[in-house]
């Protein structure tokens, strides 16, 4: 039976940062954290929470800079170690030492930095397209079709990005969510897309955009192709042996992927010494939400073994 889904809930965090978040089950049960992605919200996760919170305590925040949580502005606040401590404050703040930690797309980023540099939180890690740090250091650096399928970053990246994300009724920004076909998949309803606007229209701090805080994520972010014009980049020499994730690390892939691609899962058990890894081969980057049952059926069969 599914649970009930409680929106609505905020924490004030340690560091002055206020987190919106949903969550389904009983605290006091084996907590899961879900985050989301790029440009999304808490309700990516709307499946999920309905099934996981029948038997674990399932929490899905908003993170700073999207939705309802705080969006300061500024491209500072959104270093990785500020997120980073968003989710160990809020993993306290809900009475918890340790979580399973569920990321898709920026949340992805975020929860394989959290398994590196804080391994004790994490009881296990599951990523959906999302790379590990240091292989899309390396792709970025030395694979081009990896450095064509990114180049959108350097959009992001530009000053008034923001703008032009909204402009017309937030043409481009839905384009994020086009499949193969070059519309929008079947799961971005009328329904669904109402709520996708109103979350995108949410005022930002201090007079910003109300867009500022999610493609600050790009602009504070020092993965990212070589810009047009720009010289090769710099030889990689960042060492594997400093990203070695050390908690069980599994992996759901839509090797539909337009933006991120299934190359950046070569190498990976080198760095995940607990590893398996599930690949949808026609799921896209939005896999979360085009095959939500399967997903939770990987989800579920990972968290059994």
């Amino acid at each position: 039976m599914k649970a009930l889904t409680q929106d609505g809930q905020f924490a004030l965090l340690g560091n002055g940062t206020r987190l919106h978040y949903a969550s389904s089950g009983r605290p006091g049960d084996a907590l899961v954290l879900m985050v989301h992605g790029f440009p999304q919200a808490w309700f990516e996760w709307e499946e999920q929470l309905q099934d996981f919170g029948s038997d674990h305590f399932a929490v899905a925040p908003d993170l700073r800079g999207f939705n309802l949580s705080s969006k300061p502005s500024g491209v500072d606040h959104y270093r990785a170690r500020h997120i980073v401590t968003d989710l160990q404050l809020l993993i306290a703040h809900l009475g918890y030492q340790r979580a399973t930690i569920v990321g898709h797309d920026w949340g992805g980023a975020i929860a394989w930095n959290l398994a590196i540099y804080y391994p004790d939180l994490v009881e296990r890690l599951i990523i959906i397209n999302a790379p590990h740090p240091y292989l899309f250091m390396r792709d970025l650096a030395r694979n081009s079709e990896q450095q064509k399928a990114s180049s959108y970053m350097n959009g992001l990246r530009a000053a008034g990005s923001e703008k032009a994300l909204a402009k017309d009724d937030f043409r481009l920004l839905e384009g994020f969510f086009s499949n193969a076909g070059g519309r929008p998949g079947a799961w971005y309803t009328s329904e669904v897309r109402s709520r996708y606007h109103h979350m995108w229209s949410q005022p930002g701090e201090n007079g910003s955009h109300p867009l500022e805080g999610s493609v600050n994520y790009y602009r504070a972010s020092p993965l990212h192709p070589p810009e047009a014009g720009a010289r090769a980049s710099k030889p990689l020499t960042a060492k594997p042996t400093d990203w070695v994730v050390r908690v069980p690390v599994r992996v759901i892939w839509g090797k539909a992927d337009r933006a991120l691609r299934a190359s950046l899962l070569d190498g990976l058990d080198a760095l995940c010494p607990d590893l398996k890894i599930a690949c949808i081969e026609e799921g896209s980057h939005w896999v979360v939400q085009e095959m939500p049952m399967r997903v939770n059926a990987l989800m579920h069969a990972f968290l059994g073994g």
